[in-house]
């Protein structure tokens, strides 16, 4: 097709300081994406979603455009993408993990 030009043709040429600020640009894209999009990339549906323990596919479907969720909700739905949820809060000073969202069954330690 006339007009159409390869990416590694095109980004062939840059100078190693602009190669830099595309791969930090890219990794950054990649280290923050909306539910839905997350789910597409690990290549699983809505349905197969549906299918963990109190996770129904409706849920998800409104859980993925959601602004404002439970965090039980979410971890649920991250468990069922194969992940682990952690709440960061970040600072100038640094990052903080805050403990009092992880899994409750995680808190029940035998003696």
């Amino acid at each position: 097709m006339p007009g159409r030009i390869n990416f590694r043709d095109l980004t062939r040429d840059f100078k190693p300081e602009r190669r830099h600020r595309v791969e930090t640009r890219t990794a950054e894209l990649r280290a923050a994406m909306p539910l839905h999009v997350l789910r597409r990339a690990r290549a699983l549906t809505q349905q197969a979603i549906g299918e963990v323990p109190q996770v129904q596919q409706p849920a998800v479907a409104k859980l993925e455009h959601r602004t404002d969720m439970y965090v039980s909700n979410l971890r649920s739905c991250i468990e069922a993408l194969g992940g682990k949820l952690y709440i960061v809060a970040e600072f100038r000073q640094g990052k903080v993990t805050i403990t009092n969202f992880a899994d409750p069954a995680a808190d029940n330690l035998s003696d």
